[in-house]
């Protein structure tokens, strides 16, 4: 096994230029699954993830037909006694808005210095190309010393629509001894980083409505409830001095932090002067009592992420608007419920919403938050392999952000998640010129070809 390590880093290593070749071309696919427009793309980037497969050797490859984009799946068995890894990844990328900020086309896959410019570089294409190139390198050095499935879907950045309803029809399908979702990334360059918490999602639109049609702001000022000032009275009151969300019964289930993990996470690098830099503030802002690596991960939040009403050109026009929007989300920690969130908002508008105005609410996303064990074989396996590639135990933290198919692997397949990628704080993703550093993306190959050959030599 010795040899095979070193031959399948050997092939790696000398193998970076075609590994780079085959990155950028799943990048120049704009796979956006937010726009019905580029479904002809979201299939092309599909058939190209099945021809990789195919290319691998995979025993079964197989396009699975949703009502919008298609899951990719492939697998390779037979190692009797070894573990089956099952790896989840997704082809879909964010839309590209605003066009006008990218220095380079953001489907014209760009190397600049150690960076590779694209959407989708960071998010995750990058991540899943690592994977396929790890498989690579030991394929191609004497085989894999494991069980291994795929499981790659294009609805991710809408919320996974259909993924679901289709691996709780899949189970014997997608059976393994547990999962690797590299949908995630490292705190720098270097500190490798697992995550083993993922926050949950609770997304709603709220509409306010008042006069029947916009009104001038002279003839009416003074007498009509602006919608726009009661919705920014609502939202306002959604939090306290202490930067606590006011719903009630928000904090009911809210999960605390146990010792253990309270000291796991202040060993992170990232205090009050990382957030100000990547954020470009002047001061952080968030609830009291807990430090802002805490409030990123292990607290629930409540934020606005659109706001609409009124004129918004050029210029000026004097109107009462018929009506205010605003996108709402929370973020939600372990033993929350998004349903609960829900009649929670609700509960909190019937009793503050002024009367002369009517709301709507609609439920746009919902998922809950997922804890992973820290202990398994699994994490133990990806641990050693950090510490071998980056010369220092990984960093363990918890993420904001919401992965839905971590907790629905949990529950439906009964299954923990391997969190593992190697994008960067500073990468724009969901943003213009969103990059990947392309020395860290070769480390993390390495990383997987020794996370699958300590797999091995854990049996």
């Amino acid at each position: 096994m010795v040899d095979q390590r070193e031959n399948a880093l050997r092939y790696a290593s000398s193998n970076k230029e075609n590994f780079l070749r085959t990155y950028q071309e799943i990048l120049l696919i704009p796979s956006i699954s937010t726009d019905k427009l580029h479904l002809p793309d979201i299939q092309r980037a599909a058939e190209w993830l099945a021809k990789q497969l195919h290319a691998l050797g995979m025993q079964k490859v197989q396009l699975f037909p949703t009502s919008q984009s298609p899951i990719v799946y492939g697998e390779m068995l037979g190692m009797s006694g070894a573990p089956t890894v099952l790896i989840y990844g997704h082809y879909d990328v964010q839309p590209v808005d605003p066009l006008e900020l990218w220095q380079t086309g953001p489907f014209e896959p760009t190397v600049v210095g150690e960076d590779i410019y694209a959407r989708g570089a960071s998010d995750m294409k990058g991540q899943a190309v690592i994977t396929l190139k790890a498989v690579e390198s030991l394929l191609q050095t004497g085989g894999l010393p494991v069980n291994i499935k795929w499981l790659f879907e294009g609805e991710e950045e809408v919320g996974s629509p259909n993924l679901e309803a289709f691996i709780a029809a899949h189970t014997d399908l997608l059976a393994c001894d547990f999962a690797v979702n590299p949908d995630s990334g490292m705190i720098g360059k270097e500190y490798p980083t697992i995550t083993y918490g993922l926050r949950g999602l609770a997304y709603f639109e709220l509409r306010v409505h008042g006069p029947a049609h916009d009104l001038h702001s002279g003839g009416y000022g003074g007498v009509v409830h602006n919608p726009a000032n009661a919705l920014a009275e609502l939202i306002a009151g959604m939090h306290d001095d202490n930067g606590r969300v006011t719903l009630p019964g928000f904090y009911d289930r809210v999960r605390e932090l146990s010792q253990e993990e309270h000291a796991e996470l202040s060993r992170l690098p990232i205090d009050e002067r990382h957030f100000l830099e990547q954020t470009g503030v002047s001061h952080l802002y968030g609830e009291s009592g807990f430090t802002p690596i805490e409030r990123t991960g292990a607290r629930p939040t409540l934020d606005v992420n659109g706001l609409l009403s009124g004129f918004t050109g050029e210029g000026s026009k004097t109107v009462i608007p018929a009506w205010a929007m605003a996108k709402l989300s929370m973020r939600l920690v372990p033993d929350q419920d998004h349903r609960e969130v829900h009649q929670q908002l609700i509960q909190y508008l019937e009793e503050h919403a002024p009367k002369d105005i009517h709301w709507e609410l609609k439920t746009l996303a919902g998922n809950p938050a997922s804890i992973s064990q820290r202990k398994t074989p699994g994490v133990r396996a990806m641990a050693k392999a950090l510490e071998t590639v980056w010369g220092r135990q990984p960093y363990f933290k918890r993420e904001g952000g919401s992965i839905p198919v971590v907790g629905d692997m949990q529950r439906l397949l009964g299954v923990e998640s391997v969190i593992c990628g190697f994008g960067l704080p500073d990468d724009n993703v969901h943003a213009p010129n969103e990059k990947q550093n392309l020395p860290t993306w070769y480390r993390g190959i390495e990383a997987y070809i020794h996370f699958f050959l300590n797999l091995s030599n854990g049996r």
